[in-house]
């Protein structure tokens, strides 16, 4: 199935095009056409999981997010999202987070090009800048596109974004960002814990993105990198931990392609990323947290109205996922086959108006075996590890 997700996803790659951009788009949602110069607008999501397997199950808003922007005349307009997930958030309890998902001003150099300043999101894979849960399938962001590429990432930074009319629908993008900090990186959930999002943020470690965005027709084409340090420290601080200082010192490379397709009624979504940690093994002398040298992941998300009337929408969707966070481990890397993942989503999905989408869908999780020596508690103390586990998910996303 692996070989099989691959091959599609090499063939809408080479046949890909693109969609002209909706407004659910992060640099242009909120500030649709309006005669206010400022402009109100959010999102969010609330979900009820059972995981027939283990007999368990959870009911959560996952995320409650308000959008204000505003428009100081045509050339310059703010961007701001508060974020507050898990419902709340209470001192010494980890139960919620309340933080700010974006802020940065826009300034437009003309009809073509623009510079972004501040807290952004930069463009790196489809759920990045456009993670409303009324544009993905399914209850939860695809996981491929949460660990292998961290959702929502954003860092502190200016970028650059423009297109061409010499070749209509090509866009690109460049930005200097601030880089990630490897000591909060954690085995199981890659480089995400290592994103400093804005709060005091060091400039020791720097990062640059580039993205090259296509559009033609339905079709929607996308490559994109990102390569930046992962030290953050003081020259001799670094030292101490025999870590590489400097702004790209202990580096972490990413590179993702993917596309998509919007048809009348057919959707396709194919997505591929890669993580190259190549002084991992230093990493884990410094932090003991078992980062591996790379990881990879792709899935492959297959939609299809079968009611469209109106703004009233019935689908149905499958997707497939694998992810592997430990693809390749250092010298003193410990295996952990857990992380070798494959998901297998099927759902359906209702729009009664636009900007309200029911959901509801059953995900297959396979992994490979746990490492006896990860095991800190064992059964029939500890709870056993099942290879497989199966879930049936229920949700409401919302955005406006």
């Amino acid at each position: 199935m692996r070989q099989l997700l691959i091959a599609t996803f090499s063939l809408l790659c080479v046949s890909s095009y693109a969609q002209v951009l909706t407004k659910e788009d992060s640099l242009s949602a909120g500030l649709i056409a309006s005669n206010n110069s400022t402009v109100l607008s959010g999102y969010g999501s609330f979900n009820y999981s059972k995981n027939l397997t283990l007999k368990q199950s959870i009911a959560n808003i996952d995320r409650i997010v308000l959008f204000i922007g505003h428009k100081f005349n045509k050339r310059i307009a703010l961007f701001t999202e508060m974020e507050l997930e898990d419902a709340r958030v209470e001192a010494g309890k980890l139960n919620g987070s309340f933080s700010l998902e974006q802020a940065f001003i826009k300034f437009n150099i003309d009809r073509n090009n623009y510079i972004i300043s501040g807290l952004f999101i930069p463009r790196i894979g489809i759920i990045n800048e456009n993670h409303l849960p009324t544009t993905f399938n399914g209850n939860y962001r695809p996981y491929v596109e949460t660990f292998i590429i961290p959702s929502t990432w954003r860092e502190i930074g200016v970028g650059y974004y423009g297109s061409t009319d010499r070749i209509p629908g090509l866009n690109y993008s460049a930005a200097l960002i601030t880089g990630l900090s490897s000591a909060g990186f954690r085995n199981g959930t890659g480089i995400e814990g290592g994103q400093l999002g804005g709060s005091l943020a060091t400039t020791n470690s720097l990062a640059v993105t580039g993205a090259l965005l296509y559009y033609h027709g339905n079709f929607r084409t996308q490559v994109s990198g990102y390569f930046g340090g992962s030290a953050g420290l003081k020259p001799y601080e670094a030292d101490s931990l025999r870590l590489q200082s400097g702004a790209f010192g202990t580096p972490v490379g990413l590179v993702e392609a993917n596309t998509q397709y919007h048809g009348k009624r057919l959707g396709v979504k194919a997505l591929a990323a890669w993580v190259d940690i190549p002084r991992a093994n230093d990493i884990n002398r410094a932090y003991a947290n078992n980062t591996p040298e790379q990881m990879f992941g792709a899935y492959l998300d297959v939609s299809y109205a079968f009611i469209k009337k109106g703004e009233k929408t019935f689908r149905g969707f499958a997707r497939y996922e694998y992810l592997n966070m430990n693809a390749k481990l250092p010298q003193n890397g410990i295996v952990n086959k857990t992380l070798d993942q494959q998901y297998l989503i099927a759902g359906l999905s209702y729009n009664p108006i636009h900007g309200v989408m029911i959901k509801v869908e059953y995900t297959y999780r396979l992994t490979g075996e746990i490492n006896p020596a990860l095991i800190v508690t064992p059964y029939p103390i500890g709870q056993p590890y099942f290879t497989t586990q199966h879930f049936i998910n229920l949700g409401i996303g919302y955005s406006f």
